[in-house]
């Protein structure tokens, strides 16, 4: 034992030793921290981990002390947990030991008393601050506390400095040892002083406290001067708003408040109801900012003794208990407080308290609003009847069996238990939703009065809280998402309803030639019964799929429906006979016409009343007067017609949106039908009644069902593309239309009016004034300048400029931080401050550079007039900024160089030269072509003052001035003016004596310096900058930026004044920052990311050189150094979809508004301003006001779910975030703890929510810990990873952003504006969530990726813009959107979580927002960056995922809620935007389907040739009217309407049009049909069969080459299957089909049928990396046949064997109603068998039934011979030589068979192929339904030879794909084209050269 306890010893050491080596581990700036960085989680509540800091921190100072400490931590830990049960406790003792014996061994054998261990900490610890000059701080920290206002001037104590706070982090852990050792000394000596001290440490010294306690934004347990937050105004009124006063409830003498702070409201909410003590900081945190932000809007108090308005409280109150409000008023209760008046501003703030805590520590339960309101409802109603009391006691509902009270325990954990139980029920999502209730059914439990049957305290018998026994399920709320196409019909039926009715009128007016008589009309009345029939419908799918609710749904639900079914049975059965007696009378002629007048009423009054009700529920006026009204008889009707849900009430928009959406779908709607009548309808009029009235037809086949039904299935085969087409083309005319539309807001909107470069060239001028009035605050406004204001345009235009500038350096600051411009282009895009002197506005150099040059060259070919010259200049306006800029700081140089005689020349040059200006004779007066002689003296003189003086500089530059002295005298001046000058007496004297500029005054003055670099750069920069910057991304964001400041927006409220907002990006285990291993490591191809981006980037690479200062290192010796080796991973990391990235781009937000504060120059304390140089920005980024400003107005929270188990398994994710969190002081990371307890075989889990940040020693510092009821993981993983950590959010807003999203600097300039917009008058309703645009910033990858960003970025700009206005239907899409934070976490959180049917949860935040009467708009003047997928198979999961989310809604109660109380316009713009699109997608498929089918019906029937014998129609008009429909659908041509108008908008027509066709020769074509298949796949399976689940898509660059057998499984039953099967039909077509043009039209005519087989079956190797280059394929080929031979069997995952894949293929038939609806699809197969037979030569013209019964025997023949091939030789091994016999027999019997059939027979070779032909979809279709009766094949033993003939179709098919590929892998340029196709040109001959230099490498190895 003891050997192993030396070998862990020396374990440890060596582990410790490489810890404390620089740069260890990931390379990066972190400090070693020893042991200090081990302290297990369960040891964490303590303070070992600062002690052993502390000792780590003082090591070199003191060892001795240090070991003290170390022994201490130890003691605490032994103490803590003795028996090391904790996690990694005892190896953390173990290692802590070894740690102690290191430091007592290196004393030499000194011996050690430990009695005096107290006394050398004591002496230690007086030294230790007598040296950091601690109580000259405290004292300070007193004096600034006492007076109540932050000074900014503690710079001399550093007390804000890291090192300080390190300071009181070692003096707070000394203390602590300090207190542990003086528990065994003698009250004298030391003893004493060290009880002295920590008296007086307990009684006033907060600097300790305050300091050191961890708080997230306000300092509030006790005050801290290193944090100017807790000195603002309306922080320190929200505090004292809190405060705890003499009226309020006494609290035991024995309750102690934490920290040096008073008592507030919280204190007594804490002790009455039990809330967790971390729950309290925080919500009091939440609260102190929420008040305080209130506030600040109105104004900022400025008393000594800051009070908050009511006005502000009431605000608060008002918005936090809104849904409250709402749901007693729903539920007819009273509210707790009787009146808003009867409530004091106290009261209020108790109840907003009450409510935060209650959602604070709700858990899983946030998810149930109206559950919280419920809970509020009776917590408030107790804290009223304690508030009344003079003695505070603990409330009786949270009182537990222990006798104290606890919330989470007596409240929460009952309800988190219920609903964890019911979702053990969903069977990890595959059980059906019918099955078991999800968080929906819970909340919705709270919307009926019933719900007080719970009681309070909460009943733990009653039915809500009932827990599910095996076998019985407990009953859903009031809707069941039971797995049906159906719910499309029910949630949507009167879209259904209304395209039925139409297309029958329409079918009877084109019926009766498009005559309009009263018989027409008649027969058009039979759309009543129609009407009354399909609404039945609904009524009996609303009876039907409320199965499983039956037992728990509210009396009156039911009885709605019950009323509703025997109501529409009714209606439907009286329309149907009242219609049927109006048609007698119409066919006896006779006039009475009693029926028909009967009708016409019924109708008339019901059409009325239907009216009625509509505009009384979708208009403002009616709809109050509706909902004011009590009569009984009209309430009860309005709830027939609608039902009355607490969601969902007041759908409607005002008259003039209502009116603009209305036109939109009329224009669709007059569009559709023209279509309709004209192209489809009216052509097949002619051709149905011919085949109606034409004789009994022969048929080829033996006919079953067809005779004497007047050709019925033929016509049905015409009519149903035609049907399936007009049912699905609406989405196309919505296409058209939107894009026209959206094309037009875009335009009015000034989106695109800066398109280039040259644009931001030409239009730079008009900036300034645009960016102040739009994004200058009038604050910013406010302040001075260093000279006289005028009204003077050329003083405005300066003001502007000066504003603009610092903003604009910033902008350009941070794209040469991000690499995407040089530090020559920097410099020539920099802009001068513009607060100096000079007259008129600098701009930046790359505007004037090389004018001065073009100028000069003018001059110089001047032979005219001086204006004639100047109109010349000004042609540019640019050039003549540059002349003037270059003329006046020429003077004030000058002026400022020399003094005495040299100031009188000076001043006597500019005069004459000024004068003869003005009076227009400056060509006379200078010699102009003396100009290049001039100017090239000044350029001498200005290259020598840019530098740093020096004796000899200071000699040169005075001869530089003599020398312009002589060449302007002698050369430039004309004669006159030469002989003036040189018999000038004082100057001729000082240039005899030798003063003239015999010495210069160095310039000293900033603005003077700043003047002369840039007039050195003015003359010296010959280069044209017209394409400054290079980089197109640089380009891109300037040129949309600048766009943006013309575009409509809010002004820009000062910092203070603007809404507090908070971003969130919830974050599970993808990659926080590229390790340097992952950068380097090679792919097959020899590709590493870092040359795969050193290849697309390679002019960031080069500035990114340029930016650590090693132009010309190459990537080896960037290693070398850990800085460049870090910078290196954050460069590659920033062009990645990292978490990095994100963190990076959100931190803008908070860069952007510390600037905007600065120049605010908000201070506190005190009213003047603290800076006399307004308009530096150096060092705003250390203004402590700024930054404490912006704390209270921004947080980024990100939830790193599993973060600790990452730290607790040292993954490099989690050394990754910490660095992170150290970077980013106010960076927040929420995460779920885990802590485990217990023995062995029982081990419990406790989960907490926890929030940390970087402390003083860049180690996780824990903020908040708040435990959890359980596992917090009931529903779907991201939406409950946000839910836990949104209590840790702040503000009145929340950006929600993905962790693959980016944000730029100047983009965060302008949130202020976007966050007013919450403000603004955007409809009725305040808007609840904003969206803005997104900029896809992976286009550029790939040519998929730039399909995909194309894609996406139309339906992020355009497709949202239109949804948003004028349509009012946006929903929430993912992200960047800003959610309006109160409103939604009082409404259920920005997302909802119930397993599989919230997979897509996103888009349920947008549903819920508008079923709550929310508000949803799109802003396109701020953008952010989004990554999207960039590979074939990563698209297709993504869009996997997407559709099978979409099918997941299709069942859901919001889509079906929305479906039916949206009016009707905007219920059609929710369907075709939502789910509608999937369904029109699938049908487009579908639509294809139909068609082949029905010609192929036609053509093995032989009615084809028929029909066309008898008349020559078919094949002219009707064929040609449904395939010209079916073309266009096919080919799906209108989807990229809407790109090509945002092309056209945003990038002028000539790029539009040049984009579209390199899209096009790129194949996007291909891409987009092959995505048609992937969603229509996906969709169609989620709503048959289930399935939706997240899809892990891998956010990497996908550089490497996918195998063919990975491709295979991936799309084998998605694509492949469905591409063979439209093949065959197709096949069938050209072979059996009738047409006289021949089978080439059939070809011609079928062309977008083939183009759509072809991309279905090869897009995925098109799209493949070196998808055919020869040694690949070969490599796929090898490594496809192992897959496919290689047996399954336990734990073979599908990706190595065939077997197990196709297990998995088969998964998603799990129900009855599955394998039957799968068996009805499998039957279609077998109609080839029975078709081609007939058609065969051998057959003849015979029709019996017998042919068809001779192929299965012939089927069943081939089956047997194949199993005695493939019988397994395992089974047989005692008759081997017996088999091959048998085998052999067989073979040679087949060979003669069919030679003597062939031979004796008609049976041709053509008929051979045509058997098989017919026996492959045959097998299939057998093959399909053994699969589908799996269980009965297992039991009947035929289930290994269904694998083997699947595995053989597998072979067959994969051959079939394969052979191509192989064959054009033949040919090398074939990959070399694939290569350009795939990826820009950089890339692509990168690509070539590495795979050469694999090849070379391979060579060398070999």
């Amino acid at each position: 034992m003891a050997r192993v306890y030396n070998n862990w010893e020396r374990l440890v050491r060596a582990t410790l030793r490489r810890e404390q080596l620089p740069h260890a581990g990931q390379g990066h700036d972190r400090r070693p921290s020893g042991i200090a960085g081990a302290v297990p989680d369960s040891l964490q509540a303590t303070n070992i981990n600062a002690i052993l800091q502390a000792a780590d921190d003082i090591q070199a100072e003191n060892p001795n002390v240090a070991r003290i400490l170390c022994e201490q931590a130890y003691s605490m830990a032994q103490n803590l947990d003795p028996n090391s049960d904790g996690r990694g406790v005892l190896q953390f003792k173990t290692g802590l030991m070894s740690v102690i014996k290191q430091k007592l061994a290196k004393r030499d054998g000194t011996p050690i008393d430990r009695n005096r261990d107290a006394e050398h900490v004591w002496e230690f610890y007086e030294q230790f601050k007598k040296r950091h000059r601690v109580d000259d701080i405290q004292k300070a920290e007193q004096r600034m506390r006492e007076s109540g206002t932050f000074s900014a001037n503690m710079g001399d104590l550093e007390l804000r400095s890291l090192e300080t706070k390190k300071v009181f982090a070692t003096l707070r852990a000394l203390v602590e040892v300090l207190e542990a050792l003086s528990k065994d000394l003698s009250p004298d000596g030391v003893g004493n002083l060290i009880m002295a001290e920590l008296r007086r440490i307990k009684r006033s010294d907060a600097t300790l406290a305050a300091e050191l306690t961890p708080y997230n934004i306000v300092p509030l347990e006790g005050p801290s001067i290193s944090n100017a937050i807790g000195f603002f105004p309306e922080v320190r009124g929200a505090i004292s708003a809190i405060r705890y006063t003499e009226q309020f409830p006494r609290l035991p003498a024995d309750f102690v408040v934490s920290g040096k702070r008073a008592m507030d409201m919280f204190d007594l909410l804490e002790y009455v109801f039990g809330f967790q003590k971390d729950n309290i900081k925080n919500q009091r945190e939440n609260v102190v900012l929420t008040v305080a932000n209130a506030q600040s809007r109105l104004g900022i108090p400025v008393d000594t003794d800051p009070k908050i308005d009511e006005k502000a409280i009431t605000e608060v109150f008002l918005k936090v208990l809104d849904n409250y409000i709402k749901w007693c008023r729903y539920l007819r209760i009273r509210l707790v407080w009787n009146s808003l008046e009867a409530i004091n501003r106290d009261r209020k703030l108790f109840l907003v308290s009450l409510y935060f805590l209650i959602w604070g520590e709700a858990a899983n339960v946030r998810f149930l609003p109206e559950c919280i309101c419920y809970i509020f409802h009776h917590m408030a109603r107790e804290l009223d009847a304690i508030l009344d009391h003079g003695e505070a006691n603990p409330a009786a509902s949270c009182i537990g069996e222990n006798g104290s009270p606890s919330f989470l325990e007596q409240i929460i954990s009952p309800i988190y238990e219920t609903m964890a139980a019911e979702a053990a029920r969903n069977n990890n999502g595959k059980a059906a939703h019918s099955a078991w209730r999800n968080y929906d059914d819970f909340n919705e439990y709270f919307w009926s009065p019933a719900c007080f049957e719970l009681s309070w305290p909460l009943k733990k018998d009653s039915a809500f809280l009932l827990k599910p026994k095996k076998w019985k399920r407990t009953g859903k709320s009031a809707f069941v998402e039971h797995r049906t196409f159906l719910h499309l019909y029910r949630s949507f039926h009167r879209l259904w309803i209304f395209l039925v009715i139409m297309f029958q009128a329409l079918t009877i007016i084109a019926f009766n030639k498009g005559k309009l008589n009263l018989d027409t009309f008649k027969i058009l009345l039979s759309i009543g019964p129609t009407f009354a029939i399909m609404n039945f419908f609904e009524s009996c799918l609303d009876v039907l799929l409320m199965f499983g609710a039956y037992t728990t749904a509210r009396a009156m639900a039911i009885s709605r429906l019950v009323i509703r079914f025997l109501w529409g049975g009714l209606s439907s059965v009286f329309v149907t006979y009242v219609y049927l007696k109006v048609l007698e009378e119409k066919n006896r002629r006779n006039s009475d016409s009693f029926y028909f007048r009967l009708y016409i009423l019924v109708l008339g009054v019901y059409a009325g009343i239907r009216l009625v009700f509509a505009f009384l529920l979708k208009f403002r006026a009616c709809h109050a007067l509706s909902e004011m009204s009590d009569q009984s008889f009209f309430q009860f009707f309005k709830w027939i017609y609608e039902e009355r849900y607490f969601v969902g009430r007041g759908l409607y928009e005002r008259v003039s949106d209502y009116i603009r959406y209305v036109l939109f779908w009329l224009v669709i709607f007059a569009c559709k039908f023209s279509f309709a009548y004209f192209l489809q309808i009216q052509p097949l009029v002619e051709p149905t009644n011919i085949i109606v009235g034409l004789p009994p037809l022969p048929y080829s086949w033996h006919d079953l069902f067809s005779k004497n039904n007047n050709n019925a299935l033929a016509l049905a085969s015409l009519w149903a593309p035609v049907v399936a087409i007009y049912l699905m083309d609406v989405h196309i005319f919505y296409t058209l239309l939107s894009a026209v539309v959206g094309g037009v807001m875009g335009a009015r909107g000034r989106l695109g009016e800066i398109r280039s470069i040259e644009m931001v060239h030409k239009r730079f001028e008009s900036f300034p004034e645009a960016f102040v009035k739009n994004l200058v605050s009038p604050r910013t406004k406010r302040m001075p300048f260093n000279r006289q204001s005028s009204q003077d345009s050329q003083d405005t235009n300066k003001t502007y400029a000066a504003l603009f500038s610092p903003f604009w350096n910033e902008i350009i600051k941070s794209l040469r931080e991000e690499d995407y411009i040089s530090n020559r282009e920097m410099d020539l895009l920099s802009m001068p401050s513009n607060t100096g002197s000079l007259r008129l506005v600098q701009w930046p150099l790359f505007l004037l550079s090389s004018k001065i040059l073009l100028a000069i060259d003018l001059a110089l070919d001047c032979k005219d007039t001086q204006a004639d010259l100047w109109s010349r200049i000004c042609k540019d306006e640019y050039m003549a900024y540059a002349v003037q800029e270059v003329y006046y700081s020429i003077e004030k140089i000058l002026h400022a160089l020399v003094d005495g005689e040299g100031r009188l020349w000076v001043e006597r040059i500019f005069r004459e030269i000024n004068s003869s200006i003005s009076e227009g004779s400056l060509v006379i007066t200078l010699s102009l072509k003396k100009l290049p002689l001039v100017l090239s003296r000044f350029k001498a003189l200005t290259g020598l003052l840019i530098r740093n003086e020096t004796p000899l500089l200071a000699k040169g530059a005075a001869k530089a001035v003599f020398d312009i002295y002589e060449v302007v005298t002698h050369d430039l001046l004309s004669s006159d003016l030469r002989e003036q000058l040189d018999t000038w007496n004082i100057l001729a004297r000082a240039r005899n004596e030798g003063r003239l500029f015999s010495r210069i005054e160095w310039p000293k003055n900033p603005e003077i310096i700043e003047q002369v670099k840039r007039l050195d750069l003015l003359l010296s920069v010959k280069d044209s900058s017209a394409n400054v910057p290079k980089n197109l991304e640089a380009r891109r964001r300037l040129e949309f930026f600048t766009n943006s400041l013309f575009m409509d927006m809010p002004s820009a409220k000062p910092v203070c004044e603007m809404m507090p907002f908070c971003v969130f990006t919830p974050y599970y285990s993808e990659t926080v920052l590229y390790s340097s291993s992952e950068l380097r490591v090679e792919n097959e191809d020899g590709i590493s990311i870092l040359f795969y981006l050193q290849k697309i980037f390679p002019d960031e690479w080069e500035n990114f050189l340029e930016r650590i200062g090693r132009a010309d290192s190459g990537d080896t010796e960037l290693q070398e150094s850990s800085s460049d080796a870090l910078e290196l991973r954050f460069w590659a990391s920033y062009r990645g979809q990292t978490l990095s990235r994100t963190v990076r781009g959100m931190m803008y937000y908070r860069r952007a508004l510390m600037l905007q504060s600065y120049l605010e120059n908000r201070s506190v304390g005190d009213e003047e301003d603290s800076r006399t140089s307004f308009f530096t920005t150096q060092g705003f980024e250390q203004s402590h006001e700024a930054r404490a400003q912006v704390d209270l107005k921004f947080t980024y929270v990100v939830s790193c779910q599993i973060y600790g188990q990452q730290k607790q398994r040292k993954t490099p994710e989690a050394a990754d975030i910490a660095l992170l969190l150290q970077r980013n002081e106010a960076l927040r990371v929420a995460f779920i703890h885990v802590e485990e307890s217990g023995t062995t075989g029982k081990v419990s889990k406790e989960f907490y929510s926890k929030l940390v940040k970087a402390d003083v020693h860049g180690k996780d510092q824990e903020i908040y810990s708040i435990k959890l009821p359980g596992d917090p993981k009931l529903g779907e993983g991201k939406p409950e990873n946000q839910n836990h950590a949104i209590v840790f959010t702040r503000g009145e807003a929340v950006q929600t952003i993905d962790m693959n999203q980016d944000n730029y600097l100047e983009e965060a300039m302008k949130i202020r504006n976007l966050l007013d917009e919450f403000r603004a008058n955007h409809g009725l309703r305040s808007p609840t969530i904003l969206g803005v645009r997104e900029h896809v910033f992976t286009g550029s990858v790939s040519s998929l990726a730039w399909f995909m960003s194309n894609q996406e970025t139309s339906f992020v700009t355009l497709g949202q813009r239109v949804l948003a206005y004028p349509l009012k239907v946006r929903m929430h899409y993912g992200h960047p959107d800003v959610f309006d934070r109160i409103f939604h976490i009082t409404r259920g959180g920005i997302s909802k979580a119930s397993r599989v049917i919230n997979i897509s949860e996103d888009i349920y935040a947008g549903f819920n927002s508008t079923l709550r009467q929310g508000n949803i708009t799109h802003h396109e003047y701020f953008q952010v960056g989004k990554g999207r997928d960039v590979g074939l198979n990563q698209i297709a999961l993504f869009e996997g995922k997407v559709a099978g989310g979409n099918g997941e809604q299709v069942l859901s109660r919001d889509v079906y809620r929305l479906g039916q109380l949206l009016d009707f316009f905007r219920m059609l713009s929710f369907y075709f935007t939502t789910v509608g699109f999937y369904v029109c997608t699938m049908m487009t498929v579908l639509t294809i389907y139909v068609f082949l089918y029905g010609r192929a019906y036609l053509a093995f029937s032989g009615l084809d040739e028929g029909i066309q014998q008898e008349a020559d129609l078919l094949g002219n008009t009707a064929l040609d009217a449904v395939l010209n429909a079916q073309f266009l659908v096919q080919i799906g041509i209108f989807t990229a309407v809407p790109m090509i108008m945002g092309f056209i908008l945003e990038l002028g027509l000539l790029k539009a049009i040049f984009s579209f066709i390199t899209m096009q020769l790129q194949l996007c074509s291909v891409f987009f049909t092959f995505s048609l298949g992937t969603r229509t796949h996906y969709f169609g399976r989620t709503i048959l069969h289930g399935g939706a689940k997240y899809r892990a898509t891998g956010r990497g660059f996908v550089v490497r080459h996918i195998k063919f057998a990975d491709n295979y499984r991936l799309y084998s039953r998605s694509h492949f299957v469905k591409a063979l099967e439209v093949a065959l039909l197709l096949i069938v077509y050209i072979a059996y089909g009738f047409t006289e043009r021949g089978a080439i039209s059939v070809i011609l005519v079928t062309l977008s049928s083939w183009i759509l087989v072809i991309s279905w079956l090869f897009a995925p190797y098109i799209f493949n990396p070196s998808g055919f280059e020869w040694q690949k394929t070969v490599e796929d080929f090898d490594d496809w046949i192992n897959w496919l031979l290689y047996k399954g069997g336990v734990g073979v995952k599908g990706e190595n064997s065939w077997e197990s894949w196709w297990d998995e293929e088969q998964m998603h038939i799990q129900t009855l109603r599955g394998r039957i609806l799968e068996t009805i699809l499998s039957l279609r197969f077998f109609m080839f068998q029975y078709g081609i037979v007939y058609k065969l030569n051998i057959v003849g013209k015979s029709t019996s039934l017998a042919i068809y019964g001779f192929s299965w025997a012939v089927l069943v023949g081939f089956v047997m011979i194949f199993k005695v091939f493939t019988f397994s030789s395992k089974k047989s091994t005692h008759f081997q030589l017996m088999f091959r016999f048998i085998q052999g027999v067989t073979a040679l019997g087949l060979v003669a068979a069919l030679a003597l059939v062939v031979a004796l027979t008609n049976l041709s070779i053509q008929d051979l192929f045509a058997c098989i032909l017919a026996f492959i979809p045959t097998g299939w279709a057998i093959l399909c339904l053994a699969i589908t009766w799996k269980r009965i094949v297992r039991n009947l033993g035929l289930w290994d030879s269904v694998r083997e003939f699947a595995r053989m179709y597998d072979a067959g098919m994969g051959m079939l794909i394969f052979a191509p590929i192989a064959v054009l892998s033949w040919f090398p340029f074939i990959s070399t084209f694939q290569s350009r196709l795939l990826f820009n040109q950089a890339f692509s001959r990168g690509l070539e050269i590495s795979i050469i230099l694999a090849g070379n490498k391979a060579n060398v190895q070999a």
